[in-house]
């Protein structure tokens, strides 16, 4: 695996190259993500987003949302074309489980029905199917709700 430093978003650069990297690629190409809602969707102070790079070359982000229900929540892989099947998408979600364990038992992520590769790489990586959202963002393409826990919120907060 490539050895990668993933950081907090700092720079204008950075929001470009997850806005562009998102707004290229799938699942958000059959979603018609604009690079625009992109940019919006990476510069929202509500969310934490971390960059990953391996050397200089920018290899993928994620985006977690920490608040709510679902405050576990990783809404977003993305991984760069070149750098997908070399164990990025993995280091990703491993560094988000890090973060969000830290004050949640419960990893949350959606995964689009037709992104089949990405379902497996999280069932692999110990997440579970919990339900579907049918029709969520587009008539016919359902987001599968899955979970990975460390336990019963009320045994794993006390625990702590």
């Amino acid at each position: 695996m490539p050895e990668l430093q993933i950081r907090r978003l700092q720079s204008a650069e950075d929001a470009h190259l997850c806005a562009e990297l998102m707004s290229t690629s799938e699942p958000w190409l059959t979603f018609e993500r604009s690079y625009e809602d992109a940019r919006q969707l990476v510069t929202d102070p509500s969310r934490e987003v971390y960059v990953a790079f391996e050397g200089d070359a920018f290899r993928g982000f994620l985006v977690l949302n920490l608040n709510g229900v679902l405050n576990g929540y990783i809404q977003t892989v993305a991984v760069a074309k070149d750098a997908r099947g070399g164990g990025v998408g993995s280091q990703l979600v491993a560094f988000a489980e890090e973060r969000i364990f830290r004050q949640s038992p419960n990893v949350f992520l959606c995964v689009s029905s037709f992104n089949t590769r990405a379902k497996h790489l999280y069932e692999r990586l110990g997440y579970r199917e919990v339900g579907a959202l049918t029709d969520y963002f587009l008539p016919g393409k359902d987001e599968i709700l899955m979970r990975k826990t460390l336990g019963p919120w009320r045994t794993t907060i006390l625990r702590a």
